[in-house]
């Protein structure tokens, strides 16, 4: 009998059982986000200094729910490293489907905001409420990535609440294979909006030259 499970209720024992997906803890694995990010210039800045601001504004007044974050967070983020323009396209509240073929189970949910270049699934963002940790959304973003139908290439994702920002890679291949970047948060000194422009704008150079 097959199991349908939401990808908002799999945890990430469940999907190491029965979809065989490992954490790969070497750090050559996933560079991306470390090697070769491009520089932003003073306007980008100043823009991101902007969200951050309103950010922090905005969570004097809670709740602070998803659609609140996409627009005052995510919007800037992904208009500013190109993928609202040629050749990328966004598509919201993508349904998807994994199925586990030894297991019998069929993973169903929605990914929030999907950033596509030929077919190839390059960010998958999982919104989350401000008031939760972004480990709360790290195995629904893996059941999704895994929907990748290009095993070929990598699928990389950002789940972030507002404040915390945390990508990953997965690499399906023969097992499936995951890392993580550093946790990137608008609370740290500064503003790591920086680093997080600068690494989608490299993911965008990548999906666009691979």
């Amino acid at each position: 009998m097959v199991q349908t499970m939401q990808g908002k209720e799999i945890n990430l024992d469940e999907l190491a059982t029965r979809f065989e997906v490992q954490l790969v803890e070497d750090e050559e694995f996933f560079r991306e986000w470390q090697d070769e990010l491009p520089e932003i210039n003073e306007a980008e800045k100043q823009r991101l200094d902007r969200v951050k601001v309103s950010y922090s504004h905005l969570i004097k007044y809670p709740p602070l729910l998803e659609n609140t974050v996409k627009i005052v967070v995510l919007a800037p983020l992904l208009d500013l490293a190109g993928f609202l323009l040629q050749p990328f396209r966004i598509q919201s509240e993508t349904s998807i489907n994994i199925e586990s073929e030894d297991e019998g189970v069929i993973v169903k949910g929605r990914i929030d905001v999907l950033v596509i270049f030929e077919r190839f699934w390059l960010v998958a963002i999982e919104s989350k409420k401000a008031e939760f940790s972004v480990e709360a959304g790290r195995p629904q973003l893996l059941s999704y990535l895994l929907a990748n139908p290009h095993p070929e290439k990598p699928a990389y994702g950002l789940i972030t609440n507002g404040s915390d920002f945390l990508f990953i890679k997965l690499m399906k291949e023969e097992e499936p294979k995951y890392a993580y970047s550093r946790l990137f948060s608008l609370f740290n000194p500064g503003n790591d909006l920086y680093m997080v422009l600068r690494i989608l704008k490299r993911l965008a150079a990548l999906a666009i030259n691979n």
